[in-house]
């Protein structure tokens, strides 16, 4: 804790000067953004799934695949929400990397910015993907090859939609992006900014980084039905373990699974459940 911080609370009472020393830290702020926005993602996904009007409410505007300015910002809404429970807490290692060294420089006295600047730019990549994700289906929609419920109208579309993602897996984009998601330390050193723009900017970098890794398997929503929450947790379980650095022999793994999985679909066409 810095002299000025500790200058700026002597006015209160120790309890509140205890707790407002807390808040000013970057290591508590950082856990705190990332349990609040996550934790509102998931509270947001389960008041959409939760009873038959929640459902009927998303999945009525598309029978028929006419879809209106409120169904675009229905399904825009759906995915937003779910981008941010699902990719939020795999960021957990890159803010808490970001919040540790912003701490470090909080006690020499240097100026810092909050945390919640960094997931504001990482977030509005997300929002960016959600927003690529609705047009996607819209157009998917019209296709025929999503139905009325938001699921596979195919089990040959869920097939190569897996395939595509598991062969994703071994190439060079995702092991860089990976990398960068994996070891944020050397970034935030490279590149370490002291400004809410600079900040700012250095989360849309690490979002791109995160879409770059991720977006194959966010796509897998659209094998497995869009609001199918079982499987949300599972993807946004498995992200989170390939950033926390589980290495290419799970990354490759998991590949290999996946692409198993796709040929199983593809030659035994089962809707996913």
């Amino acid at each position: 804790m810095t002299d000025a911080t500790e200058h700026g609370l002597s006015h209160l009472t120790p309890a509140a000067s205890r707790l407002g020393a807390a808040f000013a830290r970057p290591k508590v702020l950082a856990v705190i953004c990332v349990i609040v926005l996550a934790g509102l993602g998931w509270l947001a996904l389960g008041l959409m799934v939760s009873g038959a009007s929640a459902y009927d409410a998303l999945c009525k505007p598309l029978i028929g695949g006419a879809w209106s300015r409120t169904s675009f910002a229905i399904v825009a809404s759906m995915w937003s929400v779910m981008t941010l429970a699902m990719m939020l807490p795999s960021a957990a290692p890159m803010i808490l990397t970001y919040a540790e060294i912003a701490d470090t420089a909080a006690r020499k006295g240097e100026p810092i910015v909050s945390p919640f600047i960094l997931a504001a730019g990482y977030m509005l990549v997300w929002l960016g993907f959600a927003a690529a994700a609705t047009l996607a289906q819209f157009t998917l929609t019209h296709a025929a090859l999503l139905d009325a419920g938001m699921g596979p109208a195919s089990g040959w579309f869920s097939g190569v939609l897996f395939i595509a993602a598991g062969a994703y897996q071994f190439s060079t984009l995702k092991h860089a992006c990976l990398t960068q998601c994996q070891r944020p330390f050397p970034f935030f050193f490279t590149h370490w900014a002291s400004t809410p723009r600079g900040v700012f900017r250095l989360g849309l970098m690490q979002g791109l980084y995160c879409v770059g890794c991720c977006w194959a398997m966010m796509l897998l929503m659209f094998a497995l039905g869009v609001m199918n929450v079982l499987w949300m947790v599972a993807l946004g379980a498995v992200m989170t373990m390939e950033k926390i650095g589980t290495g290419r022999r799970f990354t490759h793994t998991l590949g290999v699974m996946l692409i198993a999985a796709g040929a199983v679909f593809v030659l035994w066409p089962l809707r996913p459940i």
